[in-house]
């Protein structure tokens, strides 16, 4: 069986010490650590936004999805964060309704897209606060994970509830975490991308979506 993770620098493994330390590869190991056998595929790319993502299932993901017994996505972080520094350097409101409607349209794409090449299951994991100090990026993030949740309803995709792995310990889960304050972005690398603990928590809160019902 074939399993395909979509999603940004945090599903490629970007400040992971290894890409077999990376979530998606994770959680194949520890699938296949039971009785069933997956193979695991990534399509994502540091950088990459939910348009990104799109372009990318759009004009590539074909192949994949048409084989796929699962399918998960993880995006959205990328839109959210370029427009919270935008905010802060420039000192104008965060275009939440902007933001949100975008990314709203983007990810309705996906999971279309997902649904009319392929028969997977699809589970598409909310996001994490890496800011949890500041209630700008608290409200981002509760604006994307429930346009996450609305639109899961509406596809019949599985929510896997991310943020609540994290919660109350992202100072333990992410890489180069410092205040918890947007602030720390402007200083130089963002810290917001899991560190090898938090992969394999991810992986552990992820593999039970994905072993095959009997």
């Amino acid at each position: 069986m074939l399993y395909t993770a979509l999603g940004d620098s945090i599903t490629f493994g970007e400040n992971a010490s290894s890409l077999a330390k990376a979530y998606p590869r994770l959680t194949v190991s520890i699938i296949n650590s039971g009785s069933h056998k997956v193979r695991g595929v990534v399509l994502a790319q540091p950088g990459w936004s939910s348009n990104d993502l799109l372009d990318a299932v759009v004009w590539q993901g074909f192949p994949l999805l048409s084989q796929s017994a699962f399918v998960t996505v993880w995006i959205g972080g990328v839109d959210l964060v370029k427009a919270a520094l935008l905010s802060l350097r420039t000192r104008q409101p965060l275009a939440a309704n902007d933001i949100a409607a975008s990314f709203r349209y983007n990810l309705s794409a996906i999971f279309a897209q997902i649904k009319k090449g392929s028969r997977a299951r699809v589970v598409c994991c909310t996001q994490y606060n890496p800011f949890p100090n500041s209630p700008l990026a608290a409200e981002g993030i509760s604006r994307l994970n429930r346009t996450i949740n609305e639109l899961a309803s509406s596809y019949e995709v599985t929510v896997a509830p991310a943020h609540l792995w994290f919660e109350g310990r992202q100072a333990e889960l992410i890489c180069g975490y410092r205040t918890g304050k947007l602030e720390d972005a402007l200083s130089g690398s963002l810290p917001i991308h899991p560190n090898d603990r938090g992969h394999r928590v991810i992986a552990m809160g992820l593999a039970p979506y994905l072993i095959p019902r009997k």
